[in-house]
């Protein structure tokens, strides 16, 4: 979704439509409840509500921002995440989606 997003935020653009693709961490959410997702399954410094993140994310959107990704810690795992092999990134993916079914 995001190459997509960000594909589409470049051809858009001189027409004057905006794509911003939002990258929240962990939000409290209904949705996450329906997911599996569990409270206090991350630290609290990578969660924000829905509202903080949905407000950025209109800011964003608002500043012709490509990329959103709200919150300091969320931005600079996000970077970390670049040096890390895909492959590895797969496994703990999925390490983590299995802990959700137990």
């Amino acid at each position: 979704m995001l190459s997509f997003s960000e594909a589409l935020h470049r051809e858009l653009k001189p027409r004057g439509v905006r794509v911003t693709a939002l990258c929240p961490g962990p939000v409290p959410s209904e949705f996450r409840d329906r997911a599996g997702g569990k409270p206090g399954r991350y630290p609290a410094v990578f969660v924000q509500s829905a509202e903080e993140v949905a407000a950025l994310g209109y800011r964003g959107l608002k500043a012709g921002r490509r990329l959103v990704v709200p919150g300091v810690a969320n931005r600079l795992l996000t970077m970390l995440m670049r040096f890390v092999p895909r492959s590895m990134l797969v496994v703990l993916s999925g390490r983590r989606n299995l802990d959700r079914q137990a």
